[in-house]
């Protein structure tokens, strides 16, 4: 694992988003110029890729979808490209080798809008009165070139001039503002590695609360309407802040943003250092706390350890789900173990034909998924008892901040904490066969 912007390995193609990546080479650093025009759905933009190449290649594949690009160069000079089914294939001017880097610059324009997927419709989506992004898995070339696969994390700066009765948020530090008639424009600088699937831009009318100024600066993006539900749902987020940090170890960015949109939202989403929500989950009546700590663990679990391919995605949902009975336990709720066990009896009643560690496309956001990563983490847990799991978990994050993890360097790091016959019929009954193991008896070690 490697905290860098990019892996010197050359990976292979995921299965699960066929046609989505190129593994030939990775982008270091994304520079987006923006233009979005709110009444129109109208988003004009100037994307300059810093590209390093991991294998020889002649050409460079791309992701872009629903817009259409009107000027592409490679180092300042014009360079020939296609674009069909939203792939934009670059010619380089001459054959790159293994470590040349070149600039790709692409002028493109058009409507953005989502795309369909075997997940539903994803990437920018219009709102009543405003915009958002949710790029999970493949919605980010919706609105920008990019290679388009969590393994290609990278470096980013997001300028984009918009409306100015309109608010605009993304990831990433606001560095500049400057109003200019009806227009405004701001910077957003992201500094540490970001996946292509966790870069998102808000729009709306909204009023930035602070809740907590430090040590993590949480802040609040919400439409006034909603401000005193949304803020009394959200009391306790800088609480989970102080705990997270104490069990999963420091916090990996240098802030937390909560986008409350004025539309209903079908489920909360995460964006690096960020998380989004609809008003329908943040009512006032604390009913939806386990999902604040849910999108809160994402910063470590899935945005900071980002997975090298989808089949790894219990490394995200697992640990977040994980994170929110420990959450639950800390509050003085229902136990970890009391949830555990009530989550295992529901899961023995559902069909067990899932494998934890690769439940191919169709099944990768199905809740087993979530509820089986976290139960695999518990049964750890009880096997190697508290000390041990929890110093497991701290150097699981320190180990791979900032980079790419999967499941094989999860089980090297736990058998190298605890290679004993156990620990890897352990492992592989919960990671690798269907039929739903037992919990193990508590602190077998």
């Amino acid at each position: 694992m490697t905290g860098a912007a990019y892996s010197r390995r050359v990976p292979s193609g995921d299965p699960y988003v066929p046609g989505r990546g190129d593994a030939a080479f990775a982008v270091t650093h994304y520079d987006l110029d923006l233009d979005y025009k709110m009444s129109s759905n109208r988003l004009s933009g100037k994307a300059v890729l810093e590209v390093v190449a991991l294998a020889p290649l002649a050409k460079l594949h791309l992701d872009l979808a629903g817009l259409r690009v009107a000027k592409v160069g490679v180092d300042g000079t014009s360079a020939k490209w296609t674009h069909r089914d939203q792939r934009l294939t670059v010619t380089v001017p001459h054959r790159l080798v293994v470590d040349d880097r070149v600039t790709v610059t692409i002028t493109y324009a058009g409507t953005p809008a989502p795309v369909r997927s075997p997940w539903g419709e994803v990437g920018w989506e219009e709102l009543d009165d405003g915009v958002l992004v949710a790029s999970q898995p493949t919605g980010a070339p919706t609105w920008f070139p990019c290679n388009d696969h969590p393994r290609s994390k990278a470096t980013y700066r997001i300028a984009i001039e918009c409306d100015s009765p309109y608010e605009v948020v993304a990831t990433g530090a606001l560095t500049a503002k400057r109003v200019r008639g009806s227009r405004t424009r701001r910077v957003f600088e992201q500094r540490r590695p970001m996946a292509t699937y966790l870069a998102a831009v808000h729009a709306g009318h909204y009023e930035h609360v602070t809740i907590a100024d430090g040590p993590v600066p949480q802040t609040v993006a919400l439409p006034a309407a909603v401000k005193a539900p949304v803020l009394a749902d959200l009391e306790r987020q800088p609480q989970m802040m102080t705990f997270f940090t104490e069990v999963f170890g420091r916090y990996p960015f240098d802030d937390y943003t909560v986008v409350v949109t004025a539309d209903d939202l079908e489920i909360p989403l995460e964006a690096q250092g960020m998380a989004t929500f609809g008003p329908n989950w943040l009512r006032g009546r604390g009913a939806q706390e386990r999902l604040v700590a849910h999108e809160l663990a994402h910063q470590w679990f899935g945005n900071s350890l980002t997975i090298t391919g989808w089949s790894d995605i219990w490394l995200n949902e697992g640990f977040a789900c994980y994170a929110e009975w420990l959450w639950s336990e800390q509050s003085g709720a229902a136990t970890a173990d009391d949830l555990a066990t009530a989550h295992h009896s529901q899961l023995a009643a559902l069909p067990q034909n899932l494998v934890l560690a690769d439940p191919g496309p169709r099944l990768m956001f199905d809740d087993r998924v979530y509820k089986r990563g976290a139960l695999l983490l518990h049964a750890l847990r009880r096997h190697l008892g508290d000390q041990a799991f929890f110093a497991l978990v701290r150097a699981w994050v320190a180990a791979g901040e900032h980079g790419s993890v999967s499941t094989a360097g999860f089980v090297d790091l736990v058998l190298a904490h605890d290679d004993r016959p156990v620990v890897h019929e352990l492992l592989d009954d919960w990671l690798w066969r269907m039929p739903l193991p037992r919990l193990p008896a508590a602190t077998l070690s």
